[in-house]
């Protein structure tokens, strides 16, 4: 569960007046005021939390463009705007009005313009689609008309057209409109009701008109699912002539294992592959000088294992593994302007982190303050033309803001201040906490403690598990309102890294090879009881909840361990046959267990390691979440863990959100009604 945040600028004060003592005490008399009334943080204040995100750097490198999303409460809905950040002065320019859809911000190679994605056409049948703005003046243009809507773009390097990627129209669609819309089921959700189709890349002028199709065929660009890293982008060449793309077998997105870097010229059309590969690769990005392709795949080939970033001649060939030595889960590959480096990210302990990875040699830590990248799949962030660095990123005590470096060898700046009203509230304090494990691990997690915590007094704790499992909880709290408002109801709130977290290298991330659920639920158990011995746990009140993988920990949990007084099971596989059948993804879990839960000597593995196996051995009194259209964890999951709770007498309660999707990312309302139901079960049975 990581939900969107969001951002709002206050400006310095302009100047000091000179009245003199008189004024000084007057100011320290309202500051004492404002000390008095300082507030926790409260469910209402879910809906001031402003969201930064997609920051471009200028060609100039003098401003730097961002989309700024606010909660629109009374539309249950999130409203977004272009916003450009001068970096002298910090002095912001909207851009554009509120837009559906926006995403993408992408600057023209000379600076004169702006792209980007929005929704456009009637709103039952509005897709996204390309609008340019002129920097000059002027509205912004809408330059595609995709059927089905554009899914990603890259401008050409002479700024004269843009490639773009759309899925085709199905062959039948006529025949569907007839109700002749049967389809055949391959590797996707059992929720979908048409087949997907390839999408393919376009090419069209950046003052609009028409497009032309690039590519074609039965294979795809890279599809991705909801949760996972954004589409491989495009990369054109320097000279305008190629484009390096991600192929994928089919539109399936079950099948997304099976994908290549390729390069299409794009005059002739005939397209060639990188290397020889044909599983894991994608993310192909041309270096500056167009001699080299920098793209990602895991670590000796293996699904398990750290993703990586090769760089391989554009020519041809698998090229070197620059990140090894890093030992972290690379998840992001920008080419600095030298060529000669790449900006990095992963997640390092508990924190967010950015390297500068030379071609030759060891990677650079940068130094982000007390800032952590926002990361949702791969970090936000974005590299300019002079080797500046602008990301979006919070504090353990803010949400998003934007944050600028004018080099790698700079500390980060903060050039926003949305979020200062929340900032100002009596928030929870975070530390990171460490501890030795089980297997030999040395383990890790965040805390973070009630306002005016005393360590004389013994609190509830709340122990809340990430999802993934290659995420990282990190001291800025990617789930912020949530976790907030749990110690403002006076919680400890522990967030474990347990063992498939991708922040302690490659052997702690694979741990869990075979193993998803008994290691970690050992790792978690660890952290707790070191935690207890600080001193201040109240040892008789301790619940557990997760959304995702960490709904799936959490029931794992308790049916093998009983000392919670209750717990919060969100969107969790519950049985691991059922998330192989019938999620979007679900089939690719073939490469934790070594292959398909209907083969024989894969079928007991899958049910030893299922928690509703166990559910008869459950007693916590359990809330369940789930969204009823959600393709990444079906919801058949929820119902075998509630009707195995209910007949077995145990106090449970079973709270469907009828939405698409793993979480209701798009709807605060819906978004502040689970926040409240999770936080009265802890009151209720915890307190």
């Amino acid at each position: 569960m990581v939900m969107p945040t969001n951002t709002r600028n206050s400006a310095p004060f302009a100047g000091t007046s000179r009245v003199g003592i008189l004024a000084a005490l007057l100011a320290i008399t309202a500051l004492g005021r404002v000390q008095a009334q300082t507030q926790k943080f409260e469910l209402g204040d879910v809906q001031k939390i402003v969201a930064v995100s997609s920051p471009a750097i200028s060609p100039d490198g003098k401003s730097i463009a961002i989309i700024v999303t606010r909660v629109n409460w009374d539309e249950d809905r999130h409203d977004s705007q272009l916003v450009l950040v001068d970096i002298a002065t910090g002095a912001q320019r909207k851009l554009t009005n509120i837009r559906k859809g926006l995403s993408s911000p992408q600057w023209s190679p000379t600076g004169d313009r702006l792209a980007f994605l929005a929704e456009a056409g009637e709103e039952k049948k509005a897709e996204e689609q390309i609008f340019v703005l002129p920097m000059n003046g002027g509205e912004p243009q809408r330059v595609t008309s995709a059927p089905l809507g554009v899914e990603q773009f890259a401008w050409r390097p002479d700024g004269a057209r843009i490639a773009f990627v759309s899925p085709d129209e199905p062959p039948n669609q006529a025949d569907i409109e007839k109700h002749h819309d049967l389809f055949e089921v391959g590797d996707n959700s059992f929720l979908d009701t048409a087949a997907p189709t390839p999408s393919h890349i376009w090419l069209v002028s950046a003052s609009g008109g028409s497009a032309k199709r690039l590519t074609s065929g039965a294979w795809s660009l890279s599809k991705t699912a909801e949760a996972s890293s954004p589409s491989s982008p495009l990369s054109w060449s320097p000279d305008g002539k190629q484009i390096c793309f991600t192929r994928q077998a089919d539109p399936h997105y079950g099948d997304s294992d099976q994908t290549v870097i390729e390069i299409l010229d794009v005059d002739s059309g005939k397209i060639r592959q990188l290397t020889k590969r044909t599983l894991f690769e994608g993310f192909g990005f041309f270096a500056p000088d167009g001699s080299k392709i920098a793209y990602w795949f895991p670590r000796d080939g293996d699904f398990n294992n750290e993703n990586e970033i090769f760089v391989a001649s554009s020519t041809g060939g698998e090229g070197k593994d620059v990140t090894r030595d890093l030992d972290r889960n690379v998840m992001r590959a920008i080419w600095m302007p030298d060529g000669k480096s790449l900006l990095v990210s992963g997640h390092d302990g508990t924190r967010t982190a950015i390297w500068i990875q030379p071609l030759d040699g060891a990677a650079k830590r940068l130094d982000l303050g007390d800032a952590n990248p926002s990361w949702w799949s791969w970090v936000d962030a974005d590299a300019g033309k002079d080797s500046s660095i602008a990301f979006s990123g919070g504090t353990p005590t803010q949400p998003t803001e934007l944050y600028y470096l004018a080099s790698p060898d700079a500390k980060a700046k903060r050039l926003t201040d949305f979020n200062h009203e929340i900032a100002t509230l009596d928030l929870g304090r975070t530390d990171s906490f460490e501890w030795n494990g089980p297997d030999g691990f040395v383990e890790d997690g965040t805390v973070v403690y009630p306002p005016n915590f005393s360590r004389e007094k013994k609190y509830p704790l709340f122990v809340y598990l990430h999802g993934g499992p290659q995420m990282a909880a990190t001291t800025d709290n990617p789930d912020f309102a949530f976790t907030q408002l749990v110690v403002s109801h006076g919680y400890v709130f522990f967030e474990p890294n347990y063992r498939g977290s991708d922040n302690r290298g490659n052997k702690y991330q694979r741990a869990i090879v075979n193993d998803a659920a008994d290691g970690g639920g050992r790792d978690i158990m660890a952290g707790i009881a070191a935690l207890e011995k600080q001193g201040f746990i109240d040892t008789s009140r301790v619940a557990v909840g997760g959304w995702s993988y960490g709904g799936f920990m959490t029931s794992w949990l308790i049916s093998h361990y009983h000392n919670w007084k209750a717990a919060v099971s969100g969107a969790a596989g519950n049985s691991r046959v059922d998330r192989y059948s019938l999620s979007v993804e679900g089939v690719l879990m073939r490469y934790r267990w070594g292959g398909s839960p209907w083969k024989k000597e894969y079928a007991k593995a899958y049910a030893e390691q299922s928690p509703i196996t166990y559910a008869s051995d459950i007693t916590t009194p359990t809330l369940i979440l789930h969204d009823t259209g959600d393709p990444n964890v079906s919801i058949t999951d929820a119902y075998l863990l509630y009707h195995a709770l209910k007949d077995n007498g145990v106090i449970v309660k079973f709270i469907a959100i009828p939405v698409a999707g793993h979480f209701p990312y798009d709807s605060p309302v819906r978004e502040s009604d689970i926040y409240h139901y999770w936080i009265d079960w802890l009151d209720q049975y915890v307190k």
